[in-house]
């Protein structure tokens, strides 16, 4: 009887690891793109500026201009700071994310960050993407009507792009998609998706695995012991 009441206690620990493991687990799954967002709003509404619309057509394209970098974090920022030709929205972008390329409006301010290791949206938007004046100056103009954020390398992968393009075009009437939906962009995450993507390159996931193991084994222990 001693032996039985052992084990059972010893299975509601594991469970309870497992469960708070699984917890973790589900908030780093979230879509770190659409917290982005979420911050940019914050902000600009605590400064007395508009909350603006979150346009998953727009958010599609800041992943292709991610993408556009191929992955040279050097490219971004600095002196030897590139980005793409203004030509590739209406050639590649829309078309990669099947946006109608009659439905583009103008960019009116982007953001875009690199680094090699992984920070959570809101150290994203002030460690990374707000550097100095200019970068307030964007966050808080007035020509700005609607948004859409993307985040790279949430796969495990390093280097980490973090990109945001603004518009002035009217929501639900530009950056729309062909078919309602956006095309396949994986990997990658873009904001207004409506999915979740995994945020960072966590070992929470892989800690749980282990935490599960051992406790299992010293359960298994205790229980040859009695």
């Amino acid at each position: 009887m001693a032996k039985a009441m052992t084990m059972c206690y010893l299975l509601l620990i594991i469970f309870f690891v497992y469960a708070a493991t699984a917890d973790t687990q589900i908030k780093v799954t979230n879509n770190p793109a659409d917290k982005l967002v979420a911050a940019i709003n914050e902000n600009r509404t605590a400064h007395k500026a508009s909350s603006l619309t979150d346009n998953p057509g727009l958010a599609c394209i800041a992943l292709q201009y991610i993408k556009a970098y191929q992955g040279d974090c050097g490219a971004v920022g600095g002196s030897d700071a590139k980005k793409p030709p203004e030509s590739q929205f209406a050639e590649v972008f829309a078309p990669n994310c099947g946006v109608v390329a009659s439905t583009l409006a103008p960019i009116t301010g982007r953001f875009l960050g690199c680094e090699t290791k992984y920070l959570h949206a809101p150290e994203a938007f002030s460690e990374i993407l707000i550097r100095n004046q200019k970068s307030l100056d964007i966050l808080y103009s007035k020509n700005h009507t609607q948004v859409g954020a993307a985040v790279t390398g949430t796969d495990g992968g390093s280097p980490y792009f973090w990109c945001v393009l603004f518009s002035s075009g009217k929501p639900n009437k530009t950056f729309t998609f062909e078919s309602g939906v956006a095309k396949i962009t994986k990997p990658g995450c873009f904001s207004g998706a409506n999915d979740e993507c995994s945020g960072a390159s966590d070992w929470s996931a892989l800690n749980g695995i282990w935490l599960f193991a051992t406790s299992v084994l010293i359960a298994m222990g205790f229980a040859l012991a009695l």
